[in-house]
């Protein structure tokens, strides 16, 4: 089988790289795997230290995200490739795992479309259209490169770093790019680690729903969670077969949401 992993930042932000990968190597024994990274927090912490202030924007849909202008990309660009990726690379080869750590950039993996115009929303829930500045949609997976790591048992290790049609960078969802990714491959599962045990409503975490009744309870969900929501779905209309959100920060996080012990259970029925 194919998995889709997604790796929050707040996971990576908790020093349990080498717990995941431990848990990386036993599913890898069985399965293909690629792994998508985000690690946004970092890119704030450092970029406040080289002295840039970075700014989030509100969506109309509720999506909060970081406004990325020429500075911004070249900053999010050296941490997200140049320091998170190697350290996930670097502690996936700790455990003999054979990664390779790409950006999207990396033989058009992630081909994407510039954003020309971006609609925020101020705190006083007024509407305003600002420049969309480096940020994108993807368009198209390079699909043949993947899958041939893949098959020679090579792990991936993406960044969520598109190029656009002029061939310059640009900043794309973490959880959205492992969304198009494992629609593009027909992935079996992907799987959203986060720092909560799952999608939890009412003060309990739900072990499985299905699109359906998602989409009724959608206006109750929180922002963060809204945009893991949102990829699942978006991945299960690409023929993706199940979604699992889950922690990862658990001991074992990736074979207890697969074997359903744990997380958020999410299929079309």
């Amino acid at each position: 089988m194919l998995f889709v992993i997604k790796l929050g930042g707040s996971i990576l932000k908790h020093g349990t790289s080498a717990n995941l990968a431990a848990d990386l190597k036993e599913v890898i024994k069985q399965h293909h795997i690629i792994l998508v990274h985000g690690g946004g927090v970092e890119v704030t912490e450092i970029a406040s230290k080289l002295g840039k202030e970075q700014k989030f924007i509100m969506s109309p849909e509720g999506f909060r995200s970081r406004y990325t202008d020429k500075e911004t990309i070249e900053i999010y660009t050296m941490v997200m490739a140049g320091k998170i990726n190697k350290q996930i690379v670097l502690a996936l080869e700790t455990q003999n795992i054979p990664a390779i750590g790409l950006s999207g950039l990396d033989a058009s993996l992630l081909k994407a479309e510039r954003k020309l115009k971006l609609i925020a929303v101020d705190k006083q829930g007024r509407k305003k259209v600002i420049d969309g500045g480096y940020t994108g949609k993807i368009t198209q997976v390079n699909t043949e490169l993947l899958n041939l790591l893949i098959e020679k048992n090579y792990t991936p290790v993406v960044t969520p770093i598109a190029i656009s049609q002029d061939n310059e960078p640009l900043n794309i969802d973490g959880d959205r790019t492992a969304a198009i990714v494992a629609g593009a491959l027909k992935a079996d599962k992907l799987i959203i680690l986060t720092d909560v045990d799952g999608l939890i409503l009412n003060g309990e975490c739900i072990q499985k729903i299905t699109t359906t009744k998602l989409k009724e309870i959608l206006p109750k969900i929180g922002g963060g969670m809204s945009t893991k929501i949102h990829a699942g779905l978006e991945a299960l209309n690409q023929g993706v077969k199940e979604i699992l959100i889950t922690s990862g920060t658990t001991n074992h996080p990736i074979t207890t949401a697969l074997n359903h012990q744990i997380g958020t259970v999410i299929t079309n029925e």
